[in-house]
């Protein structure tokens, strides 16, 4: 129950039946949606609480002093398994599980069921999920991976330097929108603070602009700070990558979606890994082939009488 129209932010009547067949009926305060139900003090005051379980359903009955001139309430269930050790697991976060809400006027007794209430927001949440893991968690590495590797090759000169901008610019861009709806979702999230992730993104941003402004600064090849910004262009391009997959799994923590989410994205962090680690010995034994026929010109000659 509560004054918001969701799940988080919600003042919480819990109810289950443990594995030795024992009731037990607590409140808890829902400030996250990877809440684990812990067993808290609400809002306003719950004098008495009980449940019961007949006919496999569960009925909750309890006393709530509400505020002075609150008379409508917003209620929102849900039911999800029990381990057996007693922890009470995630509800299934698509179907009738993000619809389950109303409001209910204690005056009159009239319950208002409102369906899809959170669906909006959900899909906020998966649209700004998707965004930021495409453009900061693959497009980035990506275009680190292409900048890296491919201009060893004198066949991909000038090729590798756009496609390097190409990635790396889309995946800014996209991080931006990204960063639009988590603004959108702080907004409708009153109260809630995510503030790890949020400190995070902004830091992406920052970084992003300056690797942008990086582009105008760069010295030609030949300018004696031009090792100087490599340096700095490299340090901060490997920061941003590290952030940002370290904020992508925060993100999971903060939607806790299904697993398969979290497993799809680390085979593909491996899958770019492997990629990276080829790419690195290859190159490696085509650097050190270069340098000994620059060093050994007589012996190329040699070889190719």
């Amino acid at each position: 129950m509560g004054t918001g129209k969701g799940m988080v932010g919600s003042q919480s009547l819990v109810a289950y039946r443990n594995p030795n067949g024992i009731l037990k009926a607590y409140t808890s305060p829902m400030m996250s949606y990877g809440t684990n139900l812990q067993e808290g003090n609400l809002s306003f005051q719950v004098p008495k609480i009980s449940a019961d379980f007949s006919n496999n359903e569960m009925i909750i009955f309890a006393t709530i002093v509400l505020p002075k001139n609150m008379t409508t309430v917003s209620h929102v269930w849900q039911e999800g398994p029990v381990r057996g050790d007693n922890h009470l697991s995630m509800h299934p976060l698509g179907g009738d599980n993000v619809k389950s809400m109303g409001t209910l006027d204690l005056l009159s007794g009239k319950v208002v069921t409102t369906k899809g209430g959170t669906s909006g927001t959900l899909h906020f949440k998966q649209v700004h999920g998707i965004i930021n893991a495409v453009s900061w968690g693959f497009l980035m590495p990506v275009g680190a991976i292409t900048a890296r590797y491919m201009k060893v090759f004198q066949s991909a000169d000038p090729a590798w330097f756009y496609a390097h901008i190409i990635c790396q610019s889309s995946a800014y861009l996209h991080g931006i929108a990204g960063a639009g709806t988590g603004i959108y979702l702080g907004n409708k999230s009153h109260g809630i603070q995510h503030s790890t992730h949020r400190t995070i993104g902004i830091l992406l941003l920052v970084l992003g602009f300056i690797q942008v402004l990086a582009l105008k600064l760069r010295p030609k090849k030949e300018h004696k700070y031009r090792i100087w910004w490599n340096f700095y262009h490299h340090s901060v391009g490997y920061a941003i990558i590290i952030l940002s997959i370290f904020n992508i799994f925060e993100g999971f923590n903060i939607l806790n979606p299904l697993k398969i989410w979290r497993l799809v994205y680390a085979c593909i962090l491996v899958a770019l890994g492997a990629i990276a680690a080829i790419l690195e010995v290859v190159t490696c034994v085509m650097v050190i082939r270069q340098r000994r026929k620059i060093e050994n010109p007589e012996t190329n000659v040699r070889a190719a009488a």
